[in-house]
């Protein structure tokens, strides 16, 4: 998947968009029912969603455990990916609704996406992005991220998902690396 900094059309509380895919998440392989629980992402989470970003970016500035909990103080949803209670995935969006009375379409940044490397080749990262895709659905929006132009697995997966590329930003990560920013259509969901 994607590093920190990979996502949307401005950038997060600590400077940066994210969104990460891990090498195996481009595939459809599940782990078993009812091995992977999805629900809300807590502050409470937010130190473990910082150790997951050290492991997965450690060479592009990994966002915080402050930085998680500002982007749940300021309302983004965010999911969890649980086995037994442990987090082994996460992932986040802004969504920025329709202004009034225009026909613009509303808005939404994928913020970061991670996968613990344990769990990665199983369906986590496809999970959770579908997750916050429902969300942007829900209302009609225009969906945005940036990722890593080198990171093949990520990009497999979201232009399997509908993402199409729309740009490149060069040197767009701390390491130097290059971000495509990609699009995906608004959608119904009804």
């Amino acid at each position: 998947m994607s590093g920190p900094g990979d996502a949307g059309a401005g950038p997060t509380p600590d400077g940066r968009e994210a969104s990460l895919l891990s090498p195996g998440d481009s595939d459809d392989a599940a782990l078993p029912p009812g091995e992977v629980v999805l629900d809300a992402l807590t502050p409470a989470d937010a130190p473990a969603c910082a150790r997951l970003e050290a492991l997965l970016f450690p060479g592009d500035d990994p966002w915080s455990a402050a930085a998680f909990r500002s982007e749940l103080h300021v309302g983004h949803p965010y999911v969890a990916a649980r086995v037994d209670g442990r987090l082994v995935g996460y992932a986040g969006v802004a969504l920025l609704p329709a202004p009034a009375f225009s026909r613009e379409p509303a808005e939404a940044e994928v913020h970061t996406i991670g996968v613990d490397p344990a769990v990665q080749g199983h369906g986590v990262g496809r999970r959770l992005l579908r997750a916050l895709l429902e969300r942007a659905d829900a209302i009609g929006a225009v969906t945005y991220l940036e990722v890593r132009t080198d990171n093949v697995p990520a990009l497999a997966l979201y232009r399997s998902e509908g993402f199409e590329v729309v740009g490149t930003r060069r040197r767009y990560y701390a390491s130097g690396a290059d971000a495509h920013t990609m699009r995906r259509g608004e959608r119904s969901d009804g």
